[in-house]
């Protein structure tokens, strides 16, 4: 192949490349139903069956109160005044998730977390459980094996501990006992939420939704919500909305930003965060603090004793930092490369970012976590 063919090849390849769309979403992707939403269920409950890594009742009186009503119920009286050393029983907080349109008899999965101090809730098994919801009633009843994700061993003063033994999963754990009413709209319509608030990709849905079904079927309310007129009849609604979820939408480009951690010093940037042509000096500082023990040692016969104390040095180092030239960078590549080219770690780049977002280099909104 000549170098000619070969130009002519890389041309037309590049121009398939540029002519590719956006990538188009679909809009169950984009935004949610208005009213179908998850319910956050929550209860008090026993784990029984532990190898001796539960409560130490010293320390946690509720599990021994809680063992003692749950005996009572089952018509066991415990004597007055008996002292239960239990081991094998750890108090945990039960959680899940009640997804909608749930109906009775319906397993969700839930989670157990200890309350007390349990090294382990490994290998035990969660005593029926009622869920609560925010308004106080029962709408679930957990039990079974709690599985854990991890392992633990300890002898001779020395342990060790794979992965978080205070919290498990009892998956289809509970049974759904009461439904949540869901409503599908109100009247002829329903509301689409965007996940998140954007005009323009609000504006591209409803131009979506109108040219797949008929115009004026959509309109938007503002920059989250959508209005959508759906038939009133539940089958045809169902089956309208199957068919408006599947609908793809080119999502609007998302405004520049840079989300910045400065407990873990991660930095993460979009595809608009743009760059313009600055300069840059970074010099690091180091201090270091050393100590150096120092005898006293007395003359001899006088008496005294030998002292032993600290001497300290206190030093502060600072690199020099040239003055470095950063070019513009108009995508999310040539910006990586140009910061870098800085060699800076992540906490310094994170003092390099705000002051380039200072000096108007940065075309990004800087957000801090």
């Amino acid at each position: 192949m000549t170098t000619a063919i070969k130009a002519r090849f890389l041309v037309a390849a590049l121009s398939l490349l540029l002519a590719v769309p956006a990538a188009a979403e679909r809009i169950k992707d984009l935004a949610t139903i208005a009213g179908v939403r998850s319910n956050q269920l929550v209860g008090y409950g026993l784990v029984v069956g532990l190898d001796g890594s539960g409560d130490q009742t010293t320390q946690t009186p509720f599990t021994v109160q809680s063992i003692i009503n749950m005996l009572g119920n089952m018509g066991v009286t415990m004597p007055p005044g008996t002292n239960l050393q239990l081991k094998n029983v750890a108090a945990v907080m039960v959680t899940a998730d009640l997804p909608p349109f749930a109906r009775p008899g319906q397993q969700i999965d839930v989670t157990t977390s200890s309350i007390g101090n349990a090294k382990s809730l490994r290998g035990g098994t969660l005593v029926m459980t009622p869920l609560k919801g925010a308004d106080g009633q029962i709408y679930a009843m957990a039990q079974g094996n709690v599985v854990v994700g991890g392992a633990g061993a300890s002898g001779g003063g020395a342990s060790v501990v794979v992965n978080h033994l205070s919290a498990g999963r009892v998956p289809n754990g509970a049974t759904v006992e009461r439904a949540v009413p869901t409503a599908l709209g109100q009247g002829d319509v329903i509301l689409l939420e965007l996940e998140q608030t954007d005009f323009g990709t609000a504006q591209r849905m409803v131009d979506a939704i109108n040219s797949a079904t008929s115009p004026g079927q959509a309109q938007a309310l503002d920059g989250r919500t959508i209005q959508v007129r759906a038939p009133s009849d539940p089958s045809m609604r169902v089956a309208f909305l199957g068919r408006l979820q599947s609908i793809d939408v080119v999502p609007a480009l998302q405004s520049a930003k840079v989300i910045i951690n400065s407990r873990t010093g991660s930095v993460v940037m979009n595809q608009a965060v743009t760059l313009q042509q600055c300069a840059v000096a970074h010099g690091n500082l180091s201090v270091s603090v050393t100590t150096e023990p120092v005898v006293s040692q007395p003359n001899p016969l006088s008496g005294g004793r030998t002292v032993v104390g600290q001497r300290g040095d206190v030093s502060v180092d600072q690199a020099g930092g040239t003055l470095m030239r950063v070019p513009a960078g108009i995508n999310l590549a040539d910006v990586v490369k140009a910061l870098n080219a800085l060699g800076a770690n992540p906490m310094d780049l994170i003092s390099i970012l705000q002051a380039m977002k200072a000096a108007g280099a940065l075309r990004a909104d800087l957000e801090v976590i």
